[in-house]
């Protein structure tokens, strides 16, 4: 199906009141764009999926891989897109992507980057790993706009234009299991 490679998910989130974007691995390498949208911190959801974000100015040796400050700020949970995964990683995921709303970044030339922006979450094509996440997120931190994971899960749906037909796999079953099992054993701790 023919989408756009990104899409506004939800908008007043952490103690900001920032947006979370969902995309797929163009979207994610696309820094023009994300800067334009004022995006300050991505999470790529995707084990099998790499974006290097070093600034352009690193030093890069054929020998090494390229390393330095980044142009965003960058969070990264190893998902695989079907069976395969832990619970834990559903609840690691949960905190990266809280994380990435509220880590303060100290005003020194060594973290050169904003802490207040915006959130782009992504995998390979921004249909499974990162809805899986971004549902268990929103169920949990705006329980009163989605009371369940099914309806975090049908907003995405929605707002990241994924067709009906796609919706069986968008997210896999195992990973809409995974994140119920994450659900009570958050609901356990807190």
């Amino acid at each position: 199906m023919e989408r756009d490679p990104m899409h506004l998910i939800a908008d007043g989130l952490g103690p900001d009141k920032t947006a979370l974007y969902i995309g797929d691995a163009d979207a994610a390498a696309n820094i023009e764009q994300l800067h334009q949208l004022g995006i300050v911190a991505v999470l790529n959801c995707a084990v099998n999926l790499n974006v290097n974000y070093a600034a352009p100015d690193v030093v890069k040796n054929r020998h090494h891989a390229a390393y330095g400050p980044g142009t965003l700020r960058t969070y990264k949970l190893g998902l695989i897109d079907g069976p395969g995964n832990t619970v834990g990683q559903l609840i690691a995921g949960y905190y990266l992507l809280k994380s990435a709303f509220e880590q303060r970044m100290p005003d020194t030339p060594s973290y050169p980057l904003p802490s207040a922006g915006n959130v782009l979450i992504h995998c390979r094509g921004g249909r499974s790993r990162s809805v899986i996440i971004a549902a268990l997120f929103l169920h949990r931190e705006c329980s009163d706009r989605f009371v369940t994971l099914e309806t975090a899960i049908d907003h995405i749906r929605q707002q990241r234009q994924l067709h009906p037909s796609e919706w069986h796999e968008t997210p896999k079953p195992m990973l809409i299991e995974l994140a119920m099992e994450a659900i009570d054993a958050l609901n356990q701790w807190h």
